[in-house]
């Protein structure tokens, strides 16, 4: 590729670390969609109910669609999207999960903290 075409590709990368509060209520509503999901088969529905049912990272990973963060973002096309969700041990004065807040220029990512 020229340098042209590769400058049209944006790789953007978000990791989440998001408290269960409710597993039942995430759970129900991984359900509720699998049930309402009319472009799966009933073999597939059942697979995804039973790991959905297992697994809460399963439900949120279910229930979560990268396409709906960029949907109305102008001008751009999603060309490919990949994501997985797992448990994980979180503690937040670990440096493991240090913010990078050096990284982040003043402004972007204020919200958040």
């Amino acid at each position: 590729m020229t340098n042209p075409e590769t400058s049209r590709y944006v790789r953007l990368r978000v990791d989440l670390v998001l408290e269960v509060r409710d597993s039942g209520a995430l759970t129900g509503g991984a359900l509720r969609q699998i049930a309402e999901d009319a472009r799966i088969s009933p073999v597939e529905a059942a697979q995804a109910e039973e790991a959905v049912k297992q697994d809460t990272a399963e439900a949120l990973a279910y229930l979560v669609d990268p396409f709906d963060l960029v949907r109305k973002v102008p001008g751009i096309d999603l060309t490919q999207a990949s994501w997985s969700s797992e448990e994980v041990a979180y503690d937040p004065d670990s440096s493991d999960w240090d913010d990078d807040e050096d990284d982040v220029p003043e402004g972007v990512g204020s919200a958040l903290r």
